[in-house]
């Protein structure tokens, strides 16, 4: 395969970035996207120049690191398939192909295609930990659970933090993000001592990092490469009302007991 690629670049964050041009040619159809830059780095590093820096580590999907838009989409073309579990035979030979890092204010661009998702953690971070006790492994029928929320709290614990689902944002929300770490622990009886103070906390750091604010356009949904579903977004909205109206009956209670 041929192909033609138009790559931003960009040397620092400070820095102005734009598209460059690259031919490569002998592109085997069995090759991932990632192995294909791979390839044009190695090309690079031939010619004396510097390669273009991306993310990337597991290469298996898990990870999330290889985060780029390719051809305007999160991720490339294919529907629930990371940058990483992308094969050459998505594309056409000679076909052009467009590179570029996630796009969101809140996650500025550190070099070239790669970009600064720490705010990220720091939502994660927001929530701390649960106060129940781990230790050992329990019994497998000493803490039962309903099978349909202990399913919908694997699948919220699918996400791999990739950020997909905010560059596919036009307002360039978190709150697909934030609402799968939320449920996957508020759907589990471990979860519920810090239930209130964690969807508060972690909303409210979502808030701090300037993430957009969500208004349905379903982008995210369909941009994640593990499928999660907006239904997360509304059950972190109700645990968030919650939250907000205990808050405040609270201190109304400390005052009539006076």
């Amino acid at each position: 395969m041929r192909l033609t690629l138009y790559v931003w670049r960009q040397p620092s964050a400070d820095a102005q970035g734009d598209f460059v041009k690259y031919d490569l040619s002998d592109v085997s159809p069995d090759m991932s996207f990632l192995e294909m830059l791979d390839v044009l780095n190695a090309n690079l590093e031939e010619l004396g120049k510097e390669p273009i820096v991306f993310e990337s580590d597991c290469r298996e999907g898990i990870c999330g690191t290889c985060s780029m838009v390719i051809n305007g989409r999160a991720h490339g073309p294919e529907s629930k398939t990371t940058v990483c579990q992308l094969h050459m035979r998505s594309f056409q030979d000679g076909e052009t192909i467009y590179i570029e890092p996630w796009r969101a204010r809140a996650f500025p661009v550190v070099k070239d295609l790669a970009v600064d998702r720490s705010a990220f953690d720091r939502i994660i971070q927001a929530g701390g930990y649960i106060s129940v006790r781990t230790g050992s492994a329990p019994d497998a029928n000493e803490m039962p659970i309903p099978k349909v929320e202990s399913d919908l709290s694997m699948d919220a614990a699918a996400c791999i933090g990739c950020g997909a689902c905010v560059a596919a944002c036009p307002n360039g929300s978190a709150m697909l993000f934030t609402s799968a770490k939320i449920s996957h622990l508020g759907l589990v009886p471990q979860g519920q001592p810090e239930r209130t103070k964690r969807v508060k906390k972690m909303v409210e750091q979502m808030d701090d990092e300037l993430f957009g604010s969500c208004t349905n356009y379903g982008e995210c949904q369909d941009a994640c490469p593990k499928g999660i579903s907006i239904s997360f977004i509304g059950r972190m909205n109700k645990d968030y009302m919650k939250a907000k109206l205990i808050e405040v009956e609270e201190p109304r209670k400390e005052v009539e007991s006076q």
